[in-house]
This record gives C-alpha cells, sequence and structure tokens, in this order.
C-alpha cells in the first residue's frame, strides 16, 4: 500500500509562485511569514536560515530547503546581520508575494554572490491539512544526503528558469511542479529519517507498513467511530501492540492523533465560509454539537464560531 501517496492526495496545490533572487553579501532578508508550502535550492556561496525559536542552520550550494508552513525566518549570507524586509525589497522592485510573474531581483553589497530559486506553493483552505500540520518546520536536504535529493536540485532550478519566460500554461504548470516537489522531497526525507532519525513523529509512523495504514484511515476518513479495537483489528495488531508501536513511532496515542486529525479538518470547513456548527460536527464524527464545540475549543484555544469568523 502506498501511503505517503494516499495521504498526500487531498494535499494538491492551488497555486505557485517562482522565484530567482540574485544575493551579493553582505546580505539579510526577513520574511514575517507565507501562507503557503516554501521551496529553495542556491548555488554559489551558501547561506543561512534563521527561524523564531531556532538556531540559524546552513544552507550550502544544492541543498534543496523546504519550509512546509513557510514560518518566520530571516535568510543572510551570516547570521546576526541587520535585516531588510523581504515585502520591502519586492516593493521597491514593483513586485508581490502573490503577483501574476514570477519574483526576480538583486540585493547586497559586492561580495560573494548567492544565486536562490525559490517556489512558495499556496494550498488554499481545502489543502491545509494535517500532512502540512505535522511536518517538521524545516526540512533540510543536503546535496549528498541522498542519491534523490541531487537529481531534485537541478530540475527544480531548470523549471523555475523555464517560469520566467512566462510560456502560456506557466502558472499550471507551476502548481503541478509544486504537488512533485512535494511528494518527492518527502520520500527522499522519509528515506533518509528512517534511516538516521529515532525522533518520533508523523513521518516516522509511515514508515511502518501498519501504523501508515492506520494513519491513512484516519487521513481519509477521521469521522468513522475508530476506536483503539478498530483500528488495532483493522491493521491486524493486538491492541497493547498496536498503541505501544503507535506511541514509539508518532510520539502520541492514537486516539489523539485521531483527534488532532479530526479538528484539522473541522478547521478546514470553518475555513471555507459560513456552516452550521451541526453539519461540521457530523462531518468530523461527532453525533453532538455540544461536545464537538468544547473539543475543537481545547485544541484551537477558541470556539468554533469565533474560529471561523476570523478566518473570514
Amino acid at each position: 500500500m502506498d501511503v505517503l501517496s494516499e495521504v498526500l492526495s487531498g494535499c494538491r496545490a492551488e497555486s505557485a509562485t517562482t522565484g530567482r533572487f540574485t544575493l551579493h553579501a553582505p546580505w539579510s532578508l526577513e520574511s514575517v511569514g507565507i501562507d503557503g508550502a516554501v521551496f529553495r535550492i542556491a548555488r554559489g556561496a551558501p547561506y543561512w536560515i534563521h527561524l523564531e525559536g531556532a538556531q540559524p542552520l546552513q544552507v550550502s550550494a544544492g541543498d534543496l530547503l523546504l519550509l512546509p508552513r513557510g514560518g518566520r525566518h530571516v535568510i543572510s549570507s551570516a547570521p546576526g546581520l541587520p535585516a531588510t524586509p523581504f515585502t520591502k525589497v519586492l516593493a521597491d522592485y514593483g513586485m508581490k508575494e502573490r503577483g501574476e510573474k514570477p519574483l526576480v531581483f538583486s540585493v547586497g553589497g559586492a561580495g560573494t554572490p548567492t544565486e536562490l530559486f525559490t517556489t512558495i506553493v499556496n494550498y488554499g483552505p481545502a489543502g491545509r491539512n494535517a500532512v502540512l500540520r505535522f511536518l517538521p518546520r524545516v526540512i533540510h536536504l543536503r546535496e549528498n544526503d541522498i542519491h534523490l535529493a541531487a537529481c531534485l536540485a537541478p530540475t527544480m532550478e531548470m523549471f523555475i528558469e523555464e517560469s520566467l519566460s512566462r510560456q502560456p500554461g506557466w502558472k499550471l504548470s507551476a502548481a503541478r511542479m509544486g504537488d512533485l516537489l512535494m511528494v518527492h522531497v518527502l520520500r527522499a526525507y522519509l528515506l533518509r529519517h528512517r534511516e538516521t532519525d529515532s525522533t518520533p513523529d508523523w513521518l516516522r509512523g509511515l514508515s511502518d507498513p501498519k501504523i501508515g495504514q492506520a494513519i491513512m484511515l484516519m487521513h481519509n476518513a477521521p469521522e468513522q467511530p475508530w476506536s483503539l479495537p478498530t483500528l488495532a483489528d483493522t491493521v491486524c495488531m493486538s491492541r497493547s501492540r498496536f498503541a505501544a508501536r503507535f506511541r514509539e513511532l508518532v510520539g502520541v496515542s492514537p486516539m489523539a492523533y485521531l483527534a488532532s486529525r479530526r479538528m484539522e479538518r473541522a478547521a478546514e470547513r470553518l475555513r471555507l465560509g459560513p456552516v452550521r456548527l451541526a453539519d461540521v460536527a457530523e462531518l468530523v464524527g461527532y453525533s453532538s454539537e455540544k461536545i464537538f464545540a468544547r473539543a475543537f475549543r481545547r485544541w484551537a484555544g477558541m470556539p468554533p464560531s469565533e474560529y471561523g469568523r476570523r478566518a473570514e
């Protein structure tokens, strides 16, 4: 069973923006956060990325970087440099982050250049599912980590260069390339992750055929009346072994994972526009509006109605 394909089938790109940035040291750019996934590949001098609450990470030429949720971060030629807002640079060049053309600019001093190729993928409200939510904040594939990463980097670079010419159909092509990048990057990361990292998380769970099958069931049909016994029976494991193995690989219990998946699906529906609370509750397997509302509030920190208003 191809669990990764099954889980990613609901995570489809709505649009994508490509860009090529020529950055001469010293340089530093700050992003307040992007509503989407960000793929980056660089040529020339290495650069640094600093995410909030984490240590700066050096990224070498040929490495492939993915920010699944596009969080707030700074990229620079060296750590600690004063950062220029990314939005200001775009404004200076008369461009918008979600504009109708690729982003191309050159900034910095007179030092060694870094050529940065970027694809920003927007999944829209319906695509913001638990797939992205359960990924780490940054995925860093080094050029020599795994052969697939070395193949992906030049392919992505060539695609972005081609998109700059804005031939007919380039926007649809960019979105589909975003889908392919996500699948291949996660596959490469999963292969490396399985061999080198024992930290429990969602991707590690996918590496186990039976636990991966259970994850797929909860992703595809979170509204079903799943319980520990029914999940264990479906994947042909004893309850105790299934529960222990799930927690060992994923880091949470099966029921906690199911609850998160249900709340994420409810949040997806609330973001799409006005809807009856009873319909949302039914969509994610709750027969009682009150029980659903209490569960959602624990998960989101606010009632469903307020969450929906804020989304609008």
